[in-house]
C-alpha cells in the first residue's frame, strides 16, 4: 500500500491567546497550553489510538505501523497516516482535548492524500501549507463566544463569563499575597497549566538551577523591582533569520524517507539550540547573583527563603523565543541570548543568526501591548538585516532593536519613531544595530555599549550627569549645535566609537553621521542598561 494521508496541524492567534492578560502567571500557562497542543498532546492522542509507541522504531512505508509522526511542537505538527479515516479520528480526539483543556486556542488542520511511490513528500508538504493552511487562515469563521447575560460576572482577564475565583487554582506558597479575582474557563485552564509550565521549565534547567535556592517568578513584581521606586519590565521577542527558507532548502530534492529523517534532525537541532541559548543566559544570571554583582542593584530578590530569578522564559525551544526580565537587564540579556544562539550548531551545517526586539515598560503596563511592540521591533531588525545583506557578499547577521517607554506607548513603533526621533538633521536613533562588530558599520552593539560605558566611567563624563542630559537635548538641534556645545563645555570630543571604515572622527566631533545620531540612544539607555558580570 502506498496511498497515505498527510496531516498538518497549525495554531492561529497564538500571540493574542498567550499575551491577552496582564498577569504573568496566565501568560505562562497559556504558553504551556500552546506548546502542549502541538507537542505532547499530539503524541498522547496517537498513543490513545494505539498507533504510536516509538516514533523512531518503525517507518510507515515498510511496516504495519498505521501512522508516523514527522515532527511536532513550536505551534505545528506533521503526521503521515495510512488511512484518511484514521487521520480524521485523530483530529476529532485532539480537537476535543483542546476545546476542553485549552479553551480559546484555535487549531487549523488540513489533510492531503498522496502516493508515497510517485509523489515527493517535500512538494506535498509545501502545497499543503501554502494552499490549504494559508487558505484556512483567511477563510475560517472567527469564533464569537457567548459573553454572558446581564446577571453574570465577567472574568477580569478575558471578559468572558466567570466560573470561579483565581485563589482556588493558585497554591498558597505561590500566591505571594496576590488578590483573588474572577476567572473564566479559559483563564482557569491557564492557571492550572501554569504549575505544569514551571515543572517543565525546572526539568529543562535541571543541574543548572537548584530549585531549593532559585525559582522562576509567577509575577512581574518578583522580577527584581525596587520597593518604593519606579520599576520596569522588559519583554524580549527573538526570532531566527530565514528559518522557513532553510527548512525548504534542506528538504528540497530529497527522497521521502530521507526528507523525513532530515526534517526531524533539523527541527530537533534548532529546538536544542534555542534551549541551550536560554540555559547559557540563565547560567550568566545565576553567576552574577551568586557573585553579588547585581544583588542590591535590582531590588528585592529574596522572598520566603528563595531567590527569584529576574528572568522568565515564556515561549522557548526553537528559533522563536519570548522571555521577560527586569527592565534594566532587557538589552543585555537579549544580546547575550543572540550571541549564545549563534554559537549553536544545527543539522544543515549553516550558521544560526536571529533578531530580537526589546520593549521596556513599567511593570504593570498592559502586557499584550508591550509584546506587540517587541514583535514589531524584531520585524524591524529583520528588515534591517535583509536590507544590509541584499546585493552584497555579506551573509545574514544577528541584529536587535529596542524601545524604552519611560511612561506609556501611543501608536505603532513607526509612528513613535517618526514623532519622537525624527528631527531636521535626520534620525536621533541609530537603532537597529548589528550584534557583532563589522568593519563597514558603526551601528553595532559594541559601539552602543561602549558609549554607555564611557559616559558612565570615563573621568571627563562620569560625574557630569547634568551635562550628559543637556547633550541629549542639544543633539536634537544637529551637528553644528553639538560642536558649539562641546566648545562651551571645554570638551574636545564625544566618546569614541570602535574603529570602522566609516568616518567616525566626524561622529565624535559632531554627534551625527549618515543622517543618524550616534549618541542619543546611549544617553537614553544609561538608566535602563545594566551589564552582567561588571
Amino acid at each position: 500500500m502506498s496511498q497515505f494521508t498527510l496531516t498538518f496541524i497549525d495554531t492561529t492567534g497564538i500571540q493574542g491567546y498567550v499575551f491577552n492578560s496582564n498577569r504573568l502567571r496566565e501568560n505562562i500557562g497559556a504558553s504551556y497550553l500552546v506548546s502542549a497542543a502541538t507537542g505532547e498532546w499530539v503524541e498522547e492522542t496517537l498513543e490513545q489510538l494505539g498507533i504510536l509507541k516509538d516514533r523512531q522504531a518503525k517507518v510507515i512505508e515498510s511496516s504495519n505501523c498505521n501512522a508516523e509522526l514527522i515532527y511536532s511542537g513550536g505551534g505545528n505538527a506533521l503526521i503521515i497516516f495510512k488511512f484518511k479515516q484514521m487521520a480524521i479520528e485523530f483530529t476529532q480526539i485532539l480537537s476535543r482535548k483542546v476545546l476542553v483543556e485549552a479553551p480559546g486556542l484555535n487549531l487549523l488542520v488540513a489533510h492531503q492524500e498522496f502516493d508515497w511511490n510517485t509523489q515527493k513528500l517535500y512538494q506535498v508538504v509545501q502545497d499543503l501549507v501554502t494552499e490549504k493552511i494559508e487558505r484556512l487562515k483567511h477563510e475560517r469563521i472567527i469564533s464569537v463566544p457567548l459573553l454572558g447575560l446581564g446577571v453574570t460576572a465577567s472574568c477580569n482577564s478575558t471578559l468572558l463569563p466567570a466560573i470561579d475565583r483565581s485563589d482556588n487554582y493558585i497554591q498558597y506558597e505561590d500566591s505571594e499575597g496576590e488578590k483573588s479575582y474572577l476567572i473564566s474557563r479559559e483563564t482557569q485552564q491557564k492557571l492550572i497549566a501554569a504549575r505544569k509550565a514551571n515543572d517543565k521549565l525546572q526539568k529543562l534547567f535541571v543541574g543548572i538551577i537548584d530549585p531549593s535556592i532559585y525559582q522562576f517568578p509567577y509575577r512581574t513584581d518578583n522580577l527584581g523591582r525596587s520597593q518604593g521606586e519606579s520599576s520596569y519590565v522588559a519583554v524580549i521577542h527573538a526570532d531566527g533569520n530565514g528559518m522557513g527558507k532553510r527548512f525548504q532548502k534542506h528538504g528540497d530534492k530529497r527522497e521521502n524517507r530521507d526528507y523525513i529523517n532530515e526534517m526531524r534532525k533539523l527541527s530537533c537541532s534548532i529546538q536544542q539550540a534555542g534551549e541551550k541559548a536560554l540555559i547559557a543566559v540563565t547560567e550568566t544570571i545565576i553567576n552574577s547573583i551568586s557573585e553579588a554583582k547585581v544583588v542590591g542593584k535590582l531590588g528585592e530578590f529574596q522572598l520566603k527563603g528563595k531567590y527569584y530569578l529576574p528572568f522568565r522564559p515564556l515561549v522557548y525551544g526553537g528559533d522563536d523565543t519570548t522571555f521577560v526580565c527586569e527592565g534594566r537587564l532587557g538589552l543585555e540579556l537579549a544580546a547575550l541570548y543572540l550571541r549564545e544562539f549563534e554559537k549553536q550548531t544545527v543539522a544543515d551545517g549553516e550558521k544560526l543568526t536571529a533578531c530580537a526586539g526589546i520593549c521596556v515598560v513599567k511593570t504593570h503596563y498592559p502586557f499584550a501591548r508591550a509584546y506587540e511592540i517587541s514583535e514589531a521591533l524584531c520585524r524591524g531588525a529583520k528588515k534591517f538585516v535583509k536590507e544590509e545583506s541584499t546585493g552584497t557578499e555579506n551573509k545574514s547577521f544577528s541584529g536587535l532593536d529596542w524601545h524604552l517607554a519611560a511612561s506609556g506607548l501611543s501608536g505603532s513603533i513607526s509612528e513613535i519613531r517618526q514623532r519622537e526621533y525624527q528631527v531636521a538633521s535626520g534620525k536621533l536613533n541609530m537603532r537597529p544595530v548589528r550584534l557583532n562588530k563589522h568593519d563597514d558599520e558603526w551601528r553595532t552593539w559594541e559601539g552602543f555599549t561602549s558609549i554607555i560605558r564611557q559616559f558612565s566611567e570615563d573621568e571627563k563624563w562620569r560625574d557630569r550627569y547634568n551635562i550628559i542630559m543637556d547633550l541629549r537635548d542639544v543633539l536634537r538641534q544637529g551637528s553644528l549645535a553639538t560642536e558649539e556645545f562641546l566648545r562651551n563645555k571645554s570638551l574636545d570630543k564625544l566618546p569614541d566609537f570602535p574603529k570602522c571604515s566609516k568616518d567616525v572622527n566626524k561622529l565624535v566631533k559632531e554627534g551625527w553621521l549618515d543622517n543618524k545620531c550616534g549618541y542619543f540612544d546611549a544617553i537614553e539607555a544609561i538608566e535602563f542598561y545594566l551589564a552582567l558580570g561588571e
